[in-house]
Protein backbone atom coordinates (compact mmCIF):
# COMPACT_ATOMS: atom_id res chain seq x y z
CA UNK A 1 0.00 0.00 0.00
CA UNK A 2 1.42 3.37 -0.96
CA UNK A 3 0.51 6.69 0.49
CA UNK A 4 -0.77 9.40 -1.84
CA UNK A 5 1.75 12.04 -2.81
CA UNK A 6 0.74 15.56 -1.92
CA UNK A 7 2.55 18.34 -3.64
CA UNK A 8 3.20 21.59 -1.87
CA UNK A 9 3.37 24.71 -4.00
CA UNK A 10 6.94 25.78 -4.66
CA UNK A 11 8.14 28.79 -2.71
CA UNK A 12 10.69 30.99 -4.40
CA UNK A 13 12.81 32.85 -1.87
CA UNK A 14 14.22 36.05 -3.25
CA UNK A 15 17.47 37.34 -1.74
CA UNK A 16 19.24 40.70 -1.91
CA UNK A 17 22.69 41.14 -0.32
CA UNK A 18 24.88 44.23 -0.37
CA UNK A 19 27.80 45.57 1.65
CA UNK A 20 27.93 49.21 2.68
CA UNK A 21 30.55 51.46 4.23
CA UNK A 22 30.18 51.75 8.01
CA UNK A 23 29.20 55.41 7.85
CA UNK A 24 25.93 57.32 8.25
CA UNK A 25 25.89 57.68 4.46
CA UNK A 26 26.19 53.88 4.10
CA UNK A 27 23.25 53.41 6.49
CA UNK A 28 21.08 55.83 4.48
CA UNK A 29 22.02 54.09 1.23
CA UNK A 30 21.14 50.69 2.75
CA UNK A 31 17.64 51.92 3.57
CA UNK A 32 17.13 53.45 0.11
CA UNK A 33 18.32 50.34 -1.73
CA UNK A 34 16.22 48.08 0.51
CA UNK A 35 13.08 50.04 -0.36
CA UNK A 36 14.02 50.01 -4.04
CA UNK A 37 14.51 46.22 -3.92
CA UNK A 38 11.14 45.72 -2.20
CA UNK A 39 9.50 47.75 -4.95
CA UNK A 40 11.13 45.48 -7.56
CA UNK A 41 9.68 42.51 -5.64
CA UNK A 42 6.22 44.13 -5.97
CA UNK A 43 6.06 45.44 -2.40
CA UNK A 44 5.43 49.07 -3.38
CA UNK A 45 6.75 52.21 -1.71
CA UNK A 46 4.37 53.39 0.97
CA UNK A 47 2.85 49.97 1.63
CA UNK A 48 2.66 48.79 5.23
CA UNK A 49 5.36 46.16 4.63
CA UNK A 50 7.66 48.58 2.82
CA UNK A 51 7.33 51.18 5.57
CA UNK A 52 8.04 48.61 8.30
CA UNK A 53 11.08 47.22 6.49
CA UNK A 54 12.36 50.75 5.83
CA UNK A 55 12.25 51.51 9.55
CA UNK A 56 13.85 48.18 10.46
CA UNK A 57 16.71 48.64 7.99
CA UNK A 58 17.23 52.26 9.07
CA UNK A 59 17.49 51.32 12.75
CA UNK A 60 19.61 48.19 12.32
CA UNK A 61 21.97 49.90 9.85
CA UNK A 62 22.31 52.94 12.12
CA UNK A 63 23.16 50.62 15.02
CA UNK A 64 25.73 48.79 12.88
CA UNK A 65 27.56 51.99 11.95
CA UNK A 66 27.26 53.52 15.44
CA UNK A 67 27.88 50.57 17.76
CA UNK A 68 29.28 47.84 15.50
CA UNK A 69 31.78 49.83 13.47
CA UNK A 70 35.32 48.59 13.09
CA UNK A 71 37.50 50.99 11.06
CA UNK A 72 38.04 49.72 7.54
CA UNK A 73 35.23 47.14 7.75
CA UNK A 74 31.84 47.32 6.06
CA UNK A 75 28.45 46.18 7.27
CA UNK A 76 26.20 43.91 5.24
CA UNK A 77 22.46 43.98 4.56
CA UNK A 78 20.59 40.88 3.42
CA UNK A 79 16.88 40.79 2.60
CA UNK A 80 15.16 37.42 2.14
CA UNK A 81 11.62 37.43 0.80
CA UNK A 82 9.33 34.41 0.62
CA UNK A 83 6.14 35.84 -0.95
CA UNK A 84 3.12 35.44 1.29
CA UNK A 85 5.20 33.90 4.08
CA UNK A 86 8.06 35.95 5.47
CA UNK A 87 10.42 38.85 4.92
CA UNK A 88 13.73 38.72 6.77
CA UNK A 89 16.15 41.60 7.35
CA UNK A 90 19.72 40.70 8.38
CA UNK A 91 22.28 43.38 9.21
CA UNK A 92 25.77 42.08 9.95
CA UNK A 93 28.81 43.87 11.33
CA UNK A 94 32.25 42.75 12.45
CA UNK A 95 31.97 43.67 16.12
CA UNK A 96 30.75 40.49 17.78
CA UNK A 97 31.49 41.49 21.36
CA UNK A 98 28.92 44.32 21.41
CA UNK A 99 25.50 42.65 21.51
CA UNK A 100 22.37 44.81 21.30
CA UNK A 101 19.70 44.55 23.97
CA UNK A 102 16.56 46.67 24.36
CA UNK A 103 16.74 48.98 27.36
CA UNK A 104 13.99 51.31 28.52
CA UNK A 105 15.46 54.82 28.15
CA UNK A 106 14.73 57.65 30.52
CA UNK A 107 12.32 60.40 29.40
CA UNK A 108 15.18 62.84 28.70
CA UNK A 109 17.53 60.37 27.00
CA UNK A 110 18.26 61.25 23.38
CA UNK A 111 18.71 57.64 22.24
CA UNK A 112 17.98 54.08 23.22
CA UNK A 113 14.58 53.63 21.63
CA UNK A 114 15.65 51.93 18.39
CA UNK A 115 15.49 48.31 19.50
CA UNK A 116 12.12 48.98 21.14
CA UNK A 117 10.97 50.05 17.69
CA UNK A 118 12.45 46.88 16.15
CA UNK A 119 10.68 44.79 18.80
CA UNK A 120 7.37 46.53 18.04
CA UNK A 121 7.60 46.20 14.23
CA UNK A 122 9.11 42.75 13.79
CA UNK A 123 7.29 39.48 14.34
CA UNK A 124 10.52 38.33 15.99
CA UNK A 125 14.15 39.39 16.13
CA UNK A 126 17.42 37.89 17.35
CA UNK A 127 21.16 38.40 17.50
CA UNK A 128 23.20 35.63 15.84
CA UNK A 129 26.91 34.89 15.73
CA UNK A 130 28.47 35.56 12.35
CA UNK A 131 31.18 33.21 11.12
CA UNK A 132 34.10 33.88 11.06
CA UNK A 133 33.72 37.18 12.95
CA UNK A 134 31.01 39.53 14.11
CA UNK A 135 27.28 39.33 14.62
CA UNK A 136 24.05 39.48 12.65
CA UNK A 137 20.92 41.17 13.91
CA UNK A 138 17.90 39.52 12.29
CA UNK A 139 14.36 40.87 12.19
CA UNK A 140 11.52 38.91 10.56
CA UNK A 141 8.09 39.97 9.41
CA UNK A 142 5.39 37.36 8.96
CA UNK A 143 3.34 38.14 5.84
CA UNK A 144 -0.27 37.25 5.26
CA UNK A 145 -0.82 35.13 2.13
Amino acid sequence: MTSPVTREPAVTVRVFTQRFSSTPRGARLARRLALHQLDRWRLPYGSETSDAVGLLVAELAANAVTHGRVPGRDFELTLSYAPGLRLRVDVSDTRGERRPAPVAPGPLDEGGRGLLLVEALASRWAVLDRVPVGKTVRAELDLAP
